[in-house]
């Protein structure tokens, strides 16, 4: 099937759901249903440093949205960061073991194969298309190339969905299904001031305190923000003064 092919048949699956209002779950769906994989999500980016999930299929789909955004590692961050399609056909016993820390959770919650595609129009970068199956193997080349073309659609419906959002905000369609980790990047506002650094090592060192603790990044995020932990510049960590 050819690219132009491709394009109109996933168009008109979008666009044949039969509801007026546009839901960023039925753009998942989409992806899911079109690559027939298990689930699929959609994890935006800025910079190197994930904003949150757009959408997710289902609970397994949300769990790897979930890990990738609190570790800052998995198919959706490489995808980012590399600017191309990241693959992992057998994640349970891969030929190079990658993300470490992401791996036995999601395993455990029963994927086995995981495939991140960038969202990209021009040169502008605006997350990772994550997909999942609950079996092994690779993507066929149908697969592979419905699974570019979808990420290609997938990223210009978020930039016309954004086009008439307030400047620094989120577009409605797109933030009413989102979970986009507010807390999170208050959080690293706050210990990026505490420490005098970039935001973006400020969530470096809010995963490190809350993967040393054994803490969800959220938790360890509310106490940041409700004051009852603050990071040091010396590198240790203490409750504020009363």
């Amino acid at each position: 099937m050819v690219g132009g092919e491709r394009r109109l048949r996933i168009l008109a699956r979008l666009v044949g759901s039969g509801s007026p209002a546009f839901e960023t779950k039925r753009l998942c769906e989409v992806c899911a249903d079109v690559t027939q994989m298990s689930g699929a999500g959609i994890m935006l980016m800025s910079g190197d440093v994930p904003r949150g999930s757009l959408c997710t299929t289902d609970e397994v789909s949300a769990l790897m949205e979930e890990l990738q955004f609190g570790l800052g590692e998995g198919p959706c961050v490489d995808a980012f960061q590399h600017d191309r399609p990241v693959l992992e056909p057998n994640l349970a016993a891969p030929i190079v073991p990658r993300w470490l820390a992401f791996t036995g959770p999601v395993v455990e919650a029963g994927v086995r194969a995981v495939f991140g595609f960038p969202l990209q129009v021009g040169a502008v970068r605006l997350g990772a298309l994550n997909l999942y199956c609950d079996r092994p193997g690779p993507l066929s080349d149908d697969q592979h190339a419905d699974a570019l073309v979808m990420a290609d659609v997938a990223a210009h419906t978020i930039l016309v969905l954004q086009a008439n959002a307030p400047p620094g905000k989120l577009a409605e369609e797109l933030e009413a299904g989102a979970d986009l980790q507010y807390v999170v990047h208050q959080a690293a506002g706050m210990v990026a001031a505490q420490l005098e650094i970039g935001v973006g090592q400020a969530l470096i060192r809010l995963r490190a305190y809350a993967f040393g603790n054994d803490q969800p990044l959220r938790q360890v995020a509310d106490a940041v923000v409700g004051r009852t932990l603050r990071f040091a510049a010396e590198g240790r960590y203490k409750d504020p003064k009363p």
